[in-house]
Parts: C-alpha cells; sequence; structure tokens
C-alpha cells in the first residue's frame, strides 16, 4: 500500500497576503479558493511537486512551522529567482559537497514559517514526478 503526502497545512495570519507570497513571489500554483460560511481553504502546489499547501486552515498559531522543505535542481537559480521576486532569502550554505543534496539556502513566508531549499541536481534529468504524468 502506499502512503502519500499530498497536503500540509500552514497556519497563517493572512490568508490573502498568502496567497500573494506564495503565488506571486515562490511561484506556488493556486489549485483552488473554496469558502463557506464556516471556513475558507486556499490550496497551493509548487510546480512538479505531489505535496500541496493549504492556507489557514489549523489549530496551529500562525508561523509555527518550522522546517519545511522544498527541492530544487539548481539552488543558485531558485534562489536568484526569489530574490528577484522580493523574498528574503540566506546566502547559499554547503553542508556536504561531496555528494548531492548538500546545499541549502532557507527563507520564511510573512508569518515566520521557515523552509528550508534543498539543491538535489539529479532531479533536473530524474524528477520524482515525470512530465508526462503532470
Amino acid at each position: 500500500m502506499d502512503w502519500t503526502l499530498e497536503v500540509v497545512v500552514l497556519p497563517v495570519s493572512d490568508i490573502e497576503r498568502s496567497i500573494a507570497f506564495y503565488r506571486d513571489r515562490l511561484g506556488f500554483v493556486l489549485d483552488h479558493d473554496t469558502q463557506t460560511p464556516q471556513m475558507r481553504v486556499v490550496q497551493l502546489t509548487p510546480p512538479g511537486s505531489g505535496c500541496s499547501i493549504v492556507l489557514g486552515m489549523s489549530q496551529m498559531e500562525p508561523g509555527s512551522m518550522k522546517g519545511l522543505q522544498l527541492v530544487v535542481s539548481d539552488a543558485s537559480a531558485a534562489r536568484e529567482q526569489l530574490l528577484e521576486n522580493g523574498v528574503e532569502v540566506s546566502e547559499l550554505t554547503v553542508f556536504d559537497a561531496e555528494r548531492d543534496g548538500g546545499t541549502f539556502f532557507f527563507f520564511d513566508d510573512p508569518d515566520a514559517n521557515s523552509w528550508a531549499v534543498q539543491q538535489m541536481a539529479v532531479r533536473a534529468a530524474k524528477p520524482l514526478i515525470p512530465t508526462d504524468a503532470r
């Protein structure tokens, strides 16, 4: 039996601000924005990912998610893209220069939920979700 992680609930204080950050600055795809009298569910997915985030539907404090991780094939290019989009990011950190996967940078969303971005160069040639499956 497969067990897939497909949604992570992200606690935020301002859904509109968070949509603008994740969609417009990070490039996540807005999958849906549904509102009922009882609640609002906003789901966004990073390009190429099988896992999405859902904003606001949580009992956790905004900003309490720490260490969420994205993976890219080129950390330098991803970092530059975020900088160009106005996201404050850390410098590149190389924990292990010998093996693929040892280069990272970090950023926070507007509520201080923290993210790590890991470089896995192998993803350029072997994405987890093949293009034809998207």
